[in-house]
């Protein structure tokens, strides 16, 4: 099997960044910096992307959480690694960009891929967990917990939080180990409103 690097190259250059773009930001998709998508949000930096998903680790067949999903493009690119074999579901809060990144996403003609509007008062998908995979494109102030909640075992996050990457590895006996790598900014998690 090609290497996890390989595999993820390969997936940047069969989905394709323009296609989950404003129409505007088209003109600088090849740029290697994070893109506007409205609603507070970006597209983020391709070089960035690369890091977290070769970090994920993302095996053919894996059932894939993406947290924040916006435009659809890390939907779009882990529905690619894992395959018709794995599932991915995308969650995104704001209801436009929920809709937008699932047409975009349709784009791709990849039936075990899905993208919802999250629900406020939930983070992830408990009532779909175990995931294999959890992949994070915004950045927590914390470790989120509910989602590390949400991971099999063995499995794995990758997540933003304080402006440091973490990789949270869930074992076979459910032990969790965090190991936190490099220097990253995103736009804030939001947390769950609780009642």
């Amino acid at each position: 099997m090609p290497s996890n690097e390989a595999r993820v190259a390969e997936a940047l250059s069969a989905v394709h960044r323009i296609d989950f773009l404003t129409e505007h930001e088209r003109q600088y998709a090849d740029a290697d910096r994070p893109l506007v998508i409205g609603h507070g949000q970006t597209n983020s930096q391709p070089t960035t992307v690369r890091q977290m998903l070769t970090m994920l680790a993302v095996q053919p067949g894996d059932r894939v959480l993406d947290v924040g999903c916006g435009s659809g493009w890390t939907t779009a690119l882990l529905g690619h690694l894992v395959g018709p074999a794995g599932v991915v579901r995308g969650v995104e809060l704001v209801a436009e960009l929920a809709t937008w990144g699932r047409d975009n996403v349709a784009g791709y003609a990849m039936d075990w891929v899905s993208v919802e509007q999250a629900d406020p008062a939930v983070l992830g998908l408990p009532e779909l967990a175990p995931f294999d995979r959890i992949l994070v494109s915004a950045e927590a102030r914390q470790l989120p917990d509910e989602l590390a909640a949400q991971l099999a075992s063995p499995g794995r996050m990758v997540v933003p939080v304080k402006g440091r990457m973490a990789i949270v590895d869930r074992d076979e006996a459910g032990q969790v180990v965090v190991r936190r790598v490099g220097h990253y900014a995103f736009v804030p998690l939001r947390t769950p409103r609780r009642p």
